[in-house]
């Protein structure tokens, strides 16, 4: 690897290399919780920018296929370059358990502070556009602005989102993964440009081998059809720049119109060609964009308002009475109740936000461990003899200091109301962001909420 190392890298912090025409950087690694996360990092820009990848990747073998390679040190060219295979794909660790999106959040964190970025301009691709669009929404405080190519907010056929593959399509594509790992799967779809180059068609069956098993890249397959992020569009605050090929065969160009649409202040920039992977085809366009971009971007104020998972837990059995009346006994019950509830959440790495004679209120940067938090503090309360019943809601909030408000909260409590005595009710936005964590629902129809409109719920089974 020919490389320049720059002085004057912070202690701790990744030394930044001057690019060469053969640079390959070196795979380095980022522990998130108990799992090694591979990451490279290459170029000297002024700006850190995270590449989020699709569905599986390997960062070494990458590197062999010049289209690919080239693209990368573009990027390189104008920015810091942050690359990474998601867990449980190429040379991160393979894991038995689907990964959630707020664990792929949690792995870019760990990337972002292995090589000491604060901040940087998140560029999601293909499925990877839907963990950026999270993670954008998420933590607008570690986000410099947000890419997006090819990208899809849901990948299940409803009435209103028509563009997305209907489950009979869905399941052809399981169908060639199980019975055709191994050879070029989608090559026809996802780079129509070279599906007759044949060394293209051996570097794409030997990415794909070296990238994931035949089990975990159906798994994963399976998984990333059920995320839905079309709730989580209008949370974000940070710039937005949306790019889509017009003739795009694997996500169609109204998904790019939607997405653009839903985000306050979007740019969309819709590109000629028909090819799926952004490497292929015209890259220049895309990378010409980006550049232009993300020279433009105007560092925004921190803002107040976050994407949040909001925990409303309500106090049911035994009765409270009003402030005042209540007896010793009650009133030292509510202290062991709020206290256990405190540490549940701590525990789960959320954010507690207060607590009254009826219920505790807390926030989550995830669903999957709101909704853990939630069961966790209903068994805590049981054994205190007290029953509670939870709304868990995702919607943007509105944070000033240790208070939090906003729309989001309101919901939250509307849920709780509709629960019963030992249930978690969850609202449709936090059940479509849970794909992969094995947690289970039982559908519980369609509510209205007099002034935030009709909600599906559904409990935590």
């Amino acid at each position: 690897m020919q490389t320049e190392i720059l002085r004057g890298a912070a202690p701790g912090q990744m030394p930044r290399a001057k690019i060469t025409a053969d640079l390959r950087p070196e795979t380095r690694y980022a522990r998130s919780g108990d799992t090694q996360i591979a990451y490279q990092v290459i170029g000297e820009g002024p700006v850190d920018l995270v590449y989020v990848p699709g569905w599986v990747t390997h960062l070494e073998y990458g590197w062999e296929e010049p289209s690919l390679a080239r693209f990368y040190r573009r990027l390189a060219s104008f920015s810091r370059l942050i690359l990474f295979d998601k867990r449980g794909t190429g040379l991160s660790d393979q894991t038995t358990d689907l990964p959630t999106l707020e664990q792929r959040m949690d792995d870019v964190r760990a990337v972002m502070e292995a090589v000491g970025s604060e901040r940087a301009v998140v560029f999601g691709m293909s499925e990877g556009g839907n963990m950026a669009l999270l993670f954008a929404a998420t933590y607008p405080e570690r986000t410099i602005a947000l890419v997006t190519f090819g990208v899809f907010a849901s990948r299940v056929w409803s009435p209103d989102y028509p563009w997305a593959p209907t489950p009979d399509e869905r399941q052809k594509f399981y169908d060639a993964i199980e019975h055709e790992w191994g050879g070029p799967i989608g090559v026809e779809d996802l780079a129509p440009s070279r599906a007759h180059d044949e060394h293209f068609r051996m570097w794409w069956a030997s990415y794909q081998r070296r990238s994931a098993s035949p089990r975990a890249a159906l798994a994963l397959a399976r998984m990333n059809t059920l995320i839905d992020v079309r709730h989580v569009l209008p949370a974000i605050r940070v710039p937005t720049l949306v790019l889509h090929r017009t003739g795009d065969l694997d996500s169609n160009i109204e998904e790019g119109r939607y997405i653009a649409a839903h985000i306050p202040e979007a740019r969309f920039v819709e590109l000629p060609g028909n090819d799926h992977l952004l490497f292929v085809g015209d890259q220049d366009a895309v990378l010409h964009e980006v550049a232009g971009f993300i020279q433009g971007i105007r560092q925004a104020q921190d803002s107040a308002s976050v994407l949040a998972t909001v925990l409303c837990a309500e106090i049911v059995v035994p009765g409270i009475v009003t402030a005042g009346e209540e007896s010793g006994r009650q009133q030292d019950l509510l202290k062991r109740f709020h206290a256990l509830a405190r540490r549940e959440v701590e525990w789960f790495k959320g954010q507690a936000h207060g607590a009254w004679a009826e219920g505790f209120l807390a926030t989550f940067d995830g669903p999957v461990r709101a909704i853990r938090c939630a069961c966790a503090i209903r068994e805590s309360a049981r054994r205190l003899d007290v029953e509670i019943k939870v709304g868990l809601h995702t919607g943007l909030c509105d944070l000033k200091g240790a208070a939090v408000g906003g729309t989001a909260v309101e919901i939250s409590r509307l849920v709780a109301s509709e629960a019963a005595a030992g249930e978690v009710f969850v609202s449709s936005t936090v059940r479509d962001l849970v794909s992969g964590s094995g947690l289970a629902f039982r559908d519980r129809g369609m509510l209205t909420f007099e002034e935030h409109g009709e909600w599906h719920l559904f409990s935590v089974t």
